[in-house]
């Protein structure tokens, strides 16, 4: 599986409803279990972001899918990093010709 960073914003319509959040992220959870994979972290935080989500997922097209899902309920806009572990980092690396 890959990892993924999600880096949330809270849209107008999203932050109106923040009580809503908790349940919004359970939500996504779910969604994001349904296709094949997990989340592995989540943080609220200060600063550019309000949010940020770590994932695992089958590849690319899954997370493609479940973002859209996501954003199109109005609540978020996201920005997804796919992520690589240092083990995968040295690997690159060491094909760099």
């Amino acid at each position: 599986m890959s990892t993924y960073i999600i880096l949330i914003n809270w849209t107008d319509q999203g932050i109106r409803t923040v009580k809503e959040s908790p349940q919004r992220l359970a939500t996504a959870k779910k969604v994001i279990e349904s296709a094949g994979g997990k989340m592995t972290g989540f943080y609220l935080t200060m600063g550019r972001y309000d949010m940020i989500a770590i994932a695992e997922a089958p590849n690319d097209e899954s997370v493609a899918t479940i973002m859209l899902g996501l954003g199109s309920g109005g609540g978020i806009r996201t920005e997804t990093l796919k992520a690589f572990t240092e083990d995968q980092y040295r690997d690159i690396i060491a094909k760099i010709q």
